[in-house]
């Protein structure tokens, strides 16, 4: 499934992202209990391209205190696996100042770094947070100044506004429930 199949309209711009994401409804923590496949939305930000170059498969929300924020498939496809937050967004700037980056496909070598990037804690939360006027579910990063902020789009999608310290507008990304894959 492609984000042309979850959002055939998929927003552009920060501007028709944003007025998407104000447009939908609050979620609670509760309906993002479960795994869910994401996609990038592009709308000119900084970090767009990057989670697919990465190879980068979803979140999973165990419960509000158990998130792994960023899942990444094996490399048999068979299960998945959690990366450390704070080793991935370590290299952020950098990558965001070499656009080649994002046109590179890293998956080979996250793969080969798995057992150096992987983690089975937890590191992230499940709040309700008011963002842009709205108390919605939002996943804290534990170590990081990152908060991801949901809308839902319908009964299995959500849309997902990043708000990183340090960077003026949000990232986009959209997540569609999918439990087909489970934590090696």
């Amino acid at each position: 499934m492609t984000l042309a199949d979850v959002l055939p309209a998929a927003p552009t711009t920060t501007a028709d992202a944003l007025a998407l994401f104000d447009a939908s409804s609050a979620v609670t923590p509760e309906f993002m209990i479960g795994t869910w496949h994401g996609d990038e939305v592009p709308t000119g930000h900084p970090l767009d391209g990057m989670l697919e170059a990465s190879g980068w498969w979803g979140k999973q929300f165990v419960d509000s205190e158990t998130v792994h924020p960023l899942l990444f498939p094996t490399k048999d496809r068979a299960a998945l696996w959690a990366l450390n937050p704070l080793l991935a967004f370590g290299g952020m700037g950098v990558a965001t100042k070499i656009p080649a980056l994002k046109k590179q496909n890293l998956r080979g070598v996250i793969n080969v770094l798995d057992p150096v990037l992987s983690t089975r804690a937890p590191k992230a939360r499940l709040r309700t947070t008011r963002y842009r006027g709205v108390d919605t579910a939002t996943m804290l990063y534990d170590q990081l100044p990152i908060n991801d902020v949901f809308r839902q789009l319908d009964d299995q999608t959500v849309l997902g506004a990043m708000d990183l310290r340090g960077l003026r507008h949000p990232y986009f990304f959209v997540l569609r429930r999918d439990d087909s894959l489970r934590l090696r």
